[in-house]
């Protein structure tokens, strides 16, 4: 009767019984090739965002007329003009996103049992990106684009960053879970995100929001100087996207509070490595998140500045959400033990 293995164990068997040397190095698994390409996949959709602000910054929603998914009602149509270009980029690339997501939701489903964590965080994966693309058809469709200052473009755009947030943090999810073996059910106080744990998700998802208003305001109100942006930020007469701006910055500050009265007692309690690791970068991607917002300000938001500053808000969320769910795995360990 052949004894079952576990899978990348250490001192498996040869072919002729004898144990094999060990080379010291961690096996390859099949996970292990799940978890790489999990991680690509939350990598690519994080470069699809960015070029969707690319696309916000130049006015180039609408490259391909009101039209969705055909471009200008055309499969192949004329590119002579950049805004064509960078908005087709966009729909290719998105399309390659939920191409991935997809696969990676049926690999998922063949190399994990029932009720593990990256099978279903996968499953959210597939869920959120299909969202994603409806959310971003409406935009199209509804005129949400280029020019258009108005209120629904702004609930539009909120609807549509919450998503991704939610397709960021279900891809991260798939990726961090792909190494764990599963494990049993425990009791209703083992949550990945308990409401008081998620409150610092929900202060960062609000920050967010009022960027998203921020950006929007400066693209189509761009200033040339801090102070023309200053005077622009309490005039009666300016846009509503220019007065609410001015929000954004008081957020920022009370979230990196709240989100540092959570971060630095787990740095210095060391609890374990990896929760000390990304409350550590927490930290990190806070400060530099402030020192790129208050650049932003004064340069009067350069696009290149503007792509660094969701870059590090992406990364911020990913962060926070898998600091989130490590400390609450620590806390119902702690209360089995």
């Amino acid at each position: 009767m052949r004894l079952p293995i576990a899978e990348g164990g250490a001192g498996a068997p040869g072919p002729a019984g004898a144990p094999a040397a060990s080379s010291g190095k961690p096996p390859v698994t099949a996970h292990s090739h799940f978890g790489a390409f999990a991680w690509s996949t939350l990598a690519y959709n994080v470069a699809v965002i960015l070029w969707g602000a690319l696309v916000r910054a130049t006015g180039s929603g609408a490259g391909c007329g009101g039209h969705w998914p055909l471009c200008n009602g055309e499969v192949l149509p004329n590119v002579s003009q950049i805004a064509t270009v960078i908005e087709l980029t966009h729909r290719v690339m998105s399309g390659i996103a939920l191409l991935l997501v997809a696969a990676m939701f049926l690999w998922a489903r063949r190399a994990f049992v029932a009720h593990h964590a990256a099978r279903r965080w996968a499953g959210w994966s597939l869920v959120f990106i299909l969202t994603e693309a409806l959310l971003g058809a409406s935009l199209v469709l509804l005129g949400h684009v280029a020019r258009n200052e108005s209120v629904g473009r702004v609930y539009s755009l909120a609807t549509h960053l919450m998503n991704t947030f939610l397709l960021l943090a279900s891809l991260a999810l798939t990726a961090w879970y792909s190494p764990q073996e599963t494990r049993p059910a425990r009791s209703r106080k083992d949550r990945t995100f308990s409401l008081s744990a998620a409150g610092s998700l929900v202060v960062l998802v609000l920050v967010a929001i009022a960027g998203v208003i921020t950006a929007l305001g400066d693209t189509l109100f761009p200033s040339h100087t801090l102070v023309e942006g200053m005077r622009a930020d309490f005039s009666s007469t300016a846009s509503f996207l220019i007065r609410l701006r001015i929000i954004h910055p008081f957020l920022a500050v009370g979230a990196g509070f709240v989100v540092a009265l959570a971060a630095f007692p787990e740095y210095r309690a060391r609890h374990t490595a990896r929760l000390r690791a990304l409350s550590g970068w927490l930290l990190v991607l806070f400060a530099a998140q402030f020192a790129v917002g208050a650049t932003s300000i004064l340069l009067q938001a350069p696009l290149p500045i503007q792509l660094l500053h969701l870059l590090l808000a992406d990364s911020l969320w990913i962060v926070l959400v898998l600091f989130t769910a490590e400390r609450g795995a620590y806390r119902a360990g702690s209360l089995d033990s």
